[in-house]
């Protein structure tokens, strides 16, 4: 089990990345914008950095939902491999089926 500090401040980060995404996406695409002066750009990019780190969405770190483990994360069921074994073993994941041979 992850720490709770650890999944409380990536929880905190996706809030911070859902509020600032549309303000986010429009400066960037004013300063990605080639039609438009140097000096608009360039003011695009310095507002764009004056917004906090952690909206940005490449700060949020994928967790397992079930034990908040950051590593061996499988994006599809959203649990690491440790709880996909778990919950294979038990039953409640359809279609999963512990091989033998």
């Amino acid at each position: 089990m992850a720490k709770k500090s650890s999944i409380e401040k990536n929880q905190s980060r996706a809030k911070l990345v859902k509020k600032f995404a549309a303000r986010r996406a429009k400066l960037k695409a004013i300063a990605d914008n080639d039609a438009l002066s140097m000096e608009e750009r360039f003011e695009a990019r310095l507002k764009l950095a004056e917004l906090p780190r952690n909206s940005s969405a490449t700060r949020i770190r994928n967790r397992c939902e079930v034990t908040g483990r950051p590593r061996a994360f499988y994006r599809k069921l959203k649990v690491s491999r440790i709880a996909l074994r778990e919950l294979g073993n038990k039953g409640l994941i359809p279609g999963l089926v512990k091989s033998s041979w």
